[in-house]
């Protein structure tokens, strides 16, 4: 069983930047692939961003460019720098993890999420 937790959602402006964290516990961490996600009301979840056992890095084409995912073994968290934040990045994020690697977008263990509200 995997345990994530997410932290660093808030509120900010238009532009700004925004740092999300996600500590995991409960398995072999450097193994893990994982991935940040987010939801609006009335839409499905959208895979933003995800990380897997080798570093290999993957974005949805909305975010490239501005968001980054970084996992720091040695802390077991993983991260996703947020710049150049819009409107329409407002949204709740989630934290994922698969240790199989199932897919790209690992969707076996979730987090709880953590509000991104971005305004102008």
């Amino acid at each position: 069983q995997v345990q994530l937790v997410e932290s660093g959602g808030g509120s900010v402006q238009a532009g700004g930047s925004l740092r999300l964290s996600c500590a995991a516990s409960g398995y072999t961490y450097s193994s893990l692939c994982m991935g940040w996600f987010r939801q609006v009301p009335g839409k499905e979840r959208e895979g933003v961003a995800a990380i897997d056992e080798d570093l290999n890095t993957s974005y949805t084409d909305s975010v490239k460019g501005r968001f980054t995912i970084s996992k720091d073994n040695a802390k077991n968290t993983l991260y996703l720098q947020m710049n150049s934040l819009k409107l329409e990045d407002t949204a709740m994020y989630y934290c994922a993890a698969d240790p199989l690697c199932l897919s790209t977008f690992p969707r076996r263990y979730w987090g709880q999420g953590t509000q991104v509200t971005v305004s102008s």
